[in-house]
This record gives structure tokens, sequence and C-alpha cells, in this order.
């Protein structure tokens, strides 16, 4: 409570300024989409100062796909190689480097923040996969299946889903020949 020196002071008046949320909200029905990139793009964001959309999740929002947790804690080349797959668009060269995979796969966030717009945010890339990995990879494999990605069939089979999909949208309805009574 703030105390005035004098009874007839009033507080300042005026409205509040709204507080700076990295919140999502709903995404709007946006119906067909052509490819799983553009999915987001069709829809009303929240963005960060800098232009850019921000993320569907957040770094440490790592329990609310589990599943994906425990593996990729286990074993993190898993979650690596099914972003990598996404990424690269099903053409992936994963390079084997010990000591050096946490910049290696920092390398893959920037692609990804770049070929969907992401902010970098809460820090740079490098940073967050030097000191959290697993935190990250999981935020990114969350992204992407957010997107629309079936994150387990790889780029390929995700095209020729879109595609079928696309198709069964655009067949038109049978209709029988000539007029009956």
């Amino acid at each position: 409570m703030a105390v005035y020196p004098n009874p007839t002071d009033k507080p300042p008046q005026g409205p509040a300024p709204p507080p700076y949320q990295y919140t999502q909200p709903a995404p709007p029905d946006v119906g067909a989409v052509t490819a799983p990139s553009q999915e987001f793009h069709m829809q009303n964001y929240c963005m960060h100062p800098t232009g850019n959309v921000l993320w569907s999740t957040g770094v440490c929002d790592c329990c609310y796909d589990v599943p994906n947790c425990m593996i990729t804690v286990l074993c993190p080349c898993i979650t690596f190689g099914q972003i990598a797959e996404i990424v690269d668009h099903g053409s992936v060269l994963i390079l084997w480097s010990t000591g050096l995979a946490c910049i290696y796969s920092s390398f893959y966030r920037s692609r990804m923040r770049k070929q969907y717009m992401l902010a970098e945010t809460p820090y740079p890339d490098w940073c967050l996969h030097v000191f959290c990995e697993s935190c990250a990879l999981c935020q990114e494999y969350r992204e992407l299946k957010n997107r629309g990605f079936n994150m387990f069939i790889g780029w390929d089979a995700n095209m020729e889903k879109l595609h079928q999909q696309a198709m069964q949208m655009s067949v038109p309805p049978v209709v029988e020949d000539g007029m009956n009574r």
C-alpha cells in the first residue's frame, strides 16, 4: 500500500500499461494448409518485439510431452535425428562428433528458427544447447509436432500424407449422370 504525505493527495490516474506476455493465443480455424510450414504463418500470433513469431511452447515445458522428454534425456541423438530429418527436408547429413554435439545441434536450432521465423528467445541458440541440451531439443521437437509434423514417420512420409490430404479435399463430389424422376 502506498503512503502519501498528504491525505488529500491521490494516486496517479490512468490505465496501467499491460504486462508483456509470452503466451500464445488459441489459434483460429484456418481451414486447409498447403504445407506444414505454412500453418503458423496463416494464424494470428503473439509476436516478439523483433518481429518474429514466439515458440509455441517454452524451453522448460518438457513435461507436456513426457515420452519425448524421457527419450531425449536417455538418448538425445534420437530426438535430434527426428528434428534434423524435418529441418533438412529429408536430406540429413549428421556429423558424429564427440563433445561438440551441443554446438552442432544449435546450428539446427538456428536453421529451424529461420525457416519458421521464430524468435531467438529466451537465450541465444548456442547457449541453450550448451547449458540445457535436452530442454532445447524437446522444445524444437514440440514446435515441429505442433506445426503438424508426425515426428515418427520422417519428412517424405509427412509430405506424402499432406499431399493425400490435399487430394482428398480437391476431389469433387460424385454426381449421377442425367436426371431421374
